[in-house]
C-alpha cells in the first residue's frame, strides 16, 4: 500500500496546526509528527482516559509550564513520572530557578567550586536543593503528625507514594507547578522510582529519624491498574522511556480482556530519541508492545523519533487549535 508524497508548504502567518497538517503528506519524522497530532486529537475527542509517562528531566529543560497547562486543560488524566521531574518542579515552585548555559565550553570542576550543578546545558544552584530539603521535611512532619493522630485512634496508616505527592502538591502555591496543578485538577501523580531522587533521599533520611512514618511503594500499582480497568477507552502519551513507560504499559498486562475482545491501550503516542537495536525499553517500538498485549492489536499508535522538547510543544499547540 502506497501513497504519493505531498510536500509541505509554508507561508507567512501560518499557524502551528496548518504547518503540522501540511506534514501529513510527508514521510520520515514529519509524517509521524502529523500522525501523532491526529491521534492525540482523536484521543481527546473520544473521551479516552489519558495517561502520560514523563521520563528524564524535562522540567529543567523548560517543559514545566506546558505540562502543567496540559493537566489543567485535562489533556491528561493520569501522570507517571520520574522523581527528577518532580524535584525540579518543586524547586521552581519554591522560588529557585534553572539557568541555560550560554557558552559551549563547560568547566565542570569549576562549577563544582561554585556549588552549581549541571544537567546538559542547564544549571541549578545547590541552594535550590537546600530549599527543597527544608520543604520536604516540613511536609513529612505534617504527614507524620496526621499519621500519629490516626494511630491514637487505633488506626494504622501508611501513605502511598501518590498520597505523599498529593500532600506535597497541596503545600505548593505556584500555579505553574505540575504537582499543584495536578492536585487542583484531581489528576493523580505516580512516581514508581521515587527513591531514585532527592525526594526519596530526604524521605529516607526522615524515616530513619521518625520510624513510625511509613510509605507503601506497592499500593500505587493497584490504584493505577484500577483506573485503567475502569476506563472505557485508554490513551498513552509516552515522553521518553525508562521506568515511567514500563510502569504505565504494564498496567495493561493484568487488566481483564474487555467484552468486545479489546486489550491494551486504544491509543498510543511515543516520543523518543532511543532506537530498538539494543533491546532497551526506552527504544522499544509500540509494535513490539502489541506482542505483550500492552498496546491493542488495532490501536492507533505512532512513535515520533525526536527530542521531546521539540515535538511536545508542537503537538500540543496544534491540538489546542483543533480541540475547544
Amino acid at each position: 500500500m502506497t501513497e504519493a508524497i505531498r510536500g509541505v508548504k509554508t507561508w507567512r502567518g501560518m499557524t502551528v496546526d496548518e504547518l503540522v497538517s501540511g506534514m501529513r503528506g510527508c514521510a520520515f519524522g514529519a509524517g509521524r509528527l502529523a500522525k501523532a497530532v491526529d491521534i492525540y486529537e482523536e484521543m481527546l475527542n473520544e473521551g479516552a482516559t489519558k495517561f502520560i509517562a514523563i521520563a528524564g528531566a524535562l522540567v529543567p529543560a523548560g517543559m514545566r509550564e506546558l505540562i502543567a497547562e496540559m493537566v489543567r486543560a485535562r489533556y491528561v488524566d493520569v501522570i507517571i513520572t520520574t522523581g527528577a521531574n518532580l524535584v525540579h518542579d518543586i524547586i521552581e515552585a519554591l522560588g529557585a530557578h534553572h539557568y541555560k548555559l550560554l557558552h559551549s565550553v563547560v568547566d565542570d570542576p569549576e562549577l563544582r567550586t561554585q556549588s552549581i550543578d549541571r544537567i546538559y546545558d542547564v544549571v541549578v544552584h545547590d541552594d535550590a536543593f537546600a530549599r527543597l530539603e527544608e520543604f520536604i521535611r516540613s511536609v513529612l512532619e505534617n504527614l507524620s503528625h496526621d499519621s500519629s493522630r490516626s494511630r491514637s485512634r487505633n488506626h494504622d496508616h501508611s501513605y502511598t507514594i501518590r498520597e505523599m505527592l498529593e500532600a506535597i502538591g497541596r503545600h505548593l502555591s505556584d500555579p505553574n507547578s505540575i504537582l499543584k496543578s495536578a492536585v487542583d485538577s484531581h489528576v493523580p501523580v505516580f512516581c514508581p522510582a521515587i527513591a531514585d531522587s532527592m525526594i526519596g533521599l530526604h524521605t529516607s533520611i526522615y524515616k530513619q529519624m521518625e520510624s513510625t512514618f511509613h510509605v507503601d511503594a506497592f499500593d500505587d500499582m493497584k490504584e493505577l491498574i484500577d483506573i485503567f480497568c475502569d476506563a472505557e477507552c485508554t490513551g498513552a502519551l509516552i515522553l521518553g522511556g525508562g521506568v515511567p513507560k514500563n510502569f504505565l504499559l504494564q498496567t495493561a498486562l493484568v487488566a481483564p480482556e474487555r467484552e468486545d475482545g479489546r486489550e491494551g491501550f486504544d491509543f498510543a503516542i511515543q516520543i523518543t530519541t532511543d532506537t530498538p537495536e539494543n533491546g532497551s525499553l526506552s527504544g522499544a517500538t509500540l509494535e513490539e508492545a502489541k506482542s505483550w498485549g500492552k498496546i491493542g492489536r488495532d490501536a492507533k499508535a505512532v512513535t515520533v523519533y525526536c527530542d521531546v522538547t521539540i515535538a511536545l510543544p508542537v503537538i500540543v499547540a496544534a491540538v489546542q487549535t483543533r480541540v475547544r
